[in-house]
């Protein structure tokens, strides 16, 4: 496993990092400790939840599980990177979610009891909130930082200008602030190309890319698939529209002998902008398959042609579309 520094900061991260989103509600309790058992094998130190995770089994379910593993074995704690996230709605009450002081103070509380540790290392804003003021949220981090709750700070879903202003905010303040940020990046949906790719490199923050496989359908979808998430009706709506890409796609995949997932992820691996690509996967298989994207090194013609099936933005902006 090769680990690399997140962002701008000292701390090193594996090149693949474990999300924990189907902990729960598709993965059952046992299942899921398995994947992080062999997850731990493989040298993946990075993983990844959020406060909200848990879905019909209810928000902050995953967290527990999490604790749960982590109390199993106390070692394992000091063996990853624990990221979780605050800013979604974890109540019915008028200050049960967003970026208020009061809120931030409040989950990160829950989600330390939740997940049976003193601290965490990568507190991320799951969200802009743009009603809460910089001074405010740098505030309650700051504070939370000092007590020795929370490490460092991520982001979330920001735009590029919500980056630059988050970075010049806590210059002010002779706050570290921002050092990752995860945004929704695949071959299937590319805009990130224009300004937070940019945005990231200009301010040293790491890109922890989230469904990295376009949700499922750059997994080899028109395989029929018989369980999972590829069974649902929007997905199987997104694969009729996309159905030329797609078998273009994999018909590219097998000329060069890799599965599509394997390609997804390795094609976002290639880009140097990008940390650590998150995964989702529901089983031990699906991870250790996964971990075989590491091996993968993508020629320029197969970029090229990637490129051609899935066209980004063609440049950052505004190159992009101005001259």
């Amino acid at each position: 496993m090769e680990y690399v520094h997140l962002g701008r900061s000292g701390l090193k991260v594996s090149r693949l990092c474990l999300g924990t989103m189907n902990f729960g509600p598709y993965t059952s309790d046992e299942e899921s400790f398995r994947i992080m058992n062999r997850a731990l094998e493989l040298g993946i130190n990075f993983f990844d939840t959020a406060n909200v995770y848990g879905w019909d089994k209810g928000a902050g379910y995953t967290e527990q599980l999490i604790g749960k593993w982590l109390s199993e074995d106390p070692s394992r704690r000091d063996k990853i990177v624990l990221a979780t996230k605050v800013y979604g709605k974890m109540g019915d009450g008028p200050n049960d979610s967003g970026l208020s002081a009061y809120h931030i103070k409040r989950a990160c509380e829950d989600s330390l009891k939740r997940l049976k540790t003193d601290r965490i290392d990568l507190y991320q804003m799951h969200h802009i909130d743009r009603n809460t003021p910089w001074d405010e949220i740098y505030q309650a981090m700051e504070q939370l930082v000092r007590e020795g709750k929370i490490i460092y700070v991520g982001s979330s879903n920001f735009a590029a200008w919500n980056l630059a202003e988050a970075f010049y905010k806590a210059k002010e303040r002779n706050f570290l602030g921002i050092i990752s940020e995860q945004s929704i990046y695949s071959l299937r949906n590319r805009n990130i190309e224009l300004e937070v790719i940019p945005a990231c490199k200009a301010f040293g923050i790491g890109l922890i890319p989230w469904s990295p496989m376009g949700g499922g359908i750059l997994c080899g979808v028109l395989e029929k698939a018989k369980e999972g998430r590829r069974t649902r009706e929007p997905l199987q709506k997104s694969v009729e529209k996309l159905r030329p890409q797609l078998e273009a796609y994999e018909k590219l995949c097998k000329e060069i002998g890799q599965k599509p997932a394997d390609v997804a992820l390795a094609w976002t691996l290639s880009n140097p902008a990008v940390t650590s690509p998150i995964i989702g996967p529901r089983t031990v298989e699906q991870l250790e398959l996964n971990y075989n994207a590491l091996n993968i090194k993508l020629d320029e013609d197969t970029l090229k042609k990637l490129d051609e099936i899935w066209p980004g933005p063609g440049n950052q902006a505004p190159e992009a579309y101005a001259w």
